[in-house]
């Protein structure tokens, strides 16, 4: 007992609290060592628990490491315009020889994008989002930016993509983002966007197709198909074809298809078990919004199934992914009851 009230560890409640005296630190390459400034000496090992620590992952969206004129390494908050010399990546440390992981679920509905990828660095990893100037794809947008990537907008309208890069370049302003046209509605204008991709001579690591519309009174596009069935499913399968050479050169690489739990609740078949495609695109007279967003939904899922059975040998997986029911954002803006209901329900659902 006398050594430990030498040492300052009995005073400590924690066993991972420091004796006074001690600080934590980090090298450069993240692993933590410890400094006792009463003795003018370090060590690896916890002075109280004895175990060794590395940092997991990479810095914290908005922070760079820096070194001093005297070689030290010190660490700049660009968002809340600070420096300090403590790593802010000791609050994510690991064991040097960490225990097994539990199967419990790490993430939950209370997750946010910046918690699941916190520690990770997508530093050289392009990005292409659809429908990004907002909601989902905008959330989705600002975290991989954020955290490094440089992130593709594609919008229909050019000046909501704009402000939306404005804002992630608020937060973070060496973040790697820019907006690019891409109108669904229009085959023309997918195939003119992903030229123009294609001529920046840049890899594709990962292609999310997150645009979609909701509850749209019934139109035909420019290519005479029923607008809800190509803007949220056929406009994104041109997509994936004409950047297929990209994402295989690239690989690994993946495809995000954000889908909706909708689609259990609708048919694509006829009477006989056959494909109606009659339904895909169909006539105003039979047209219903939430019948032809479900359909549209259910052939987003079909689609992703399949080019990940294609794809997947050559290092391109396809998932499809089901955001959430009913999260408050501006994909309800077409009809009032619709958001109407949006708005009641959003006391009870997922916000941005």
């Amino acid at each position: 007992m006398a050594a430990l009230k030498y040492a300052g560890l009995e005073d400590t409640d924690s066993e991972e609290e420091l004796p006074p005296g001690w600080e934590e630190r980090t090298t450069k390459d993240g692993w933590v060592y410890y400094a006792n400034h009463l003795e003018e000496k370090t060590q690896w090992e916890h002075p109280k628990s004895g175990k060794r620590k590395r940092v997991a992952g990479g810095l914290p969206y908005g922070w760079e490491q820096e070194t001093d004129e005297n070689g030290q390494v010190y660490f700049v908050d660009h968002i809340n315009k600070r420096t300090t010399y403590l790593d802010p990546r000791l609050a994510f440390t690991v064991e040097d020889n960490p225990v097994k992981p539990t199967t419990r679920q790490k993430y939950d509905g209370n997750s946010t994008a910046m918690e699941i990828l916190q520690g990770r660095d997508l530093s050289g990893k392009v990005v292409i989002i659809t429908g990004a100037n907002s909601g989902i794809g905008f959330e989705t947008a600002k975290s991989l930016a954020l955290h490094g990537a440089y992130v593709i907008l594609a919008c229909r309208n050019m000046s909501r993509g704009n402000d939306a890069v404005q804002r992630i370049l608020v937060e973070w302003h060496k973040a790697k983002v820019e907006a690019m046209t891409l109108d669904l509605a229009s085959l023309q204008s997918v195939q003119h966007f992903a030229e123009a991709f294609k001529s920046k001579n840049v890899p594709l690591h990962i292609l999310i197709c997150n645009a979609a519309v909701f509850g749209a009174p019934w139109c035909l596009t420019e290519d005479d198909l029923e607008s809800t069935f190509q803007v949220n499913h056929l406009g994104h399968f041109y997509l994936v074809q004409l950047l297929e050479d990209v994402l295989r050169r690239s690989s690994p690489a993946r495809v995000v298809i954000v889908s909706s739990e909708s689609h259990r609740f609708t048919e694509i078949k006829d009477s006989s078990g056959k494909l109606d495609f009659s339904l895909l695109s169909p006539s105003k007279k039979e047209y219903w919004a939430m019948l032809a967003y479900n359909r549209s939904k259910l052939c987003n899922i079909l689609f992703s199934n399949e080019l990940n059975r294609r794809l997947s040998p050559h290092g391109v997986t396809s998932n499809s992914v089901h955001p959430g029911n009913m999260i408050y954002s501006s994909i309800h803006r077409n009809w009032w009851v619709y958001t109407l209901l949006f708005t009641l329900a959003r006391p009870f659902t997922k916000s941005m």
